[in-house]
């Protein structure tokens, strides 16, 4: 009897988190708008990040389960935002947004923490988002020249995603560890 192999939900979370990420931070320095922010936020960041935390919750992974839920969440509350300013139903102001980010900032301080027990690539990823998150906190209470820092600062975050996910795929294709992750700040 063959035992049974199960995909990693991970591969799709950690892609929806880090090209929605970068298309983001895309717009954070200048180089687009907002649509393609709002779309991948809606369907690849929002949608394919809860389906991928629903998955990990089958496999019993809570760190995965929480992280990709919540995180998929938070895209469909940005790209709502976003979409509720665009068409004036209810407008966020800056202030509003920075409290939006500091809550979001918070988690992710929890998140990274963590992250400490997974592995070294986990927990440079986790520090970067929450760099970020306390860069665009300062943006959006102070100087608006830190959201632009913060762009540059999450595409290393998201690279740093983009890099969990290919070592994923690869060393299960290659069936041994090919791409290295270190090892655990905290055992």
């Amino acid at each position: 009897m063959n035992e049974r192999k199960y995909s990693n939900p991970a591969v799709v979370g950690l892609a929806g988190f880090s090209i929605t990420t970068l298309i983001l931070q895309f717009h954070n320095v200048g180089w687009c708008g907002l649509g393609p922010v709002v779309v991948m936020g809606l369907i690849f960041g929002g949608l394919a990040q809860l389906i991928a935390g629903f998955q990990e919750h089958k496999m019993g992974n809570n760190f995965g389960y929480s992280a990709f839920t919540a995180y998929g969440s938070f895209w469909f509350g940005l790209a709502l935002i976003f979409l509720l300013n665009n068409f004036e139903i209810y407008k966020t102001s800056t202030t509003d947004m920075g409290w939006y980010l500091t809550a979001w900032m918070i988690y992710t301080l929890v998140m990274w923490v963590a992250s400490w027990r997974i592995h070294t690539a986990m927990a440079f990823t986790f520090f970067t988002l929450f760099l970020g998150f306390f860069l665009l906190v300062l943006g959006h209470f102070g100087d608006p020249v830190w959201n632009v820092v913060a762009g540059y600062e999450l595409m290393v975050c998201a690279f740093s995603a983009m890099y969990m996910m290919f070592g994923n795929i690869v060393n299960d294709l290659a069936g041994k560890k090919v791409i290295p992750f270190g090892k655990p700040w905290v055992k």
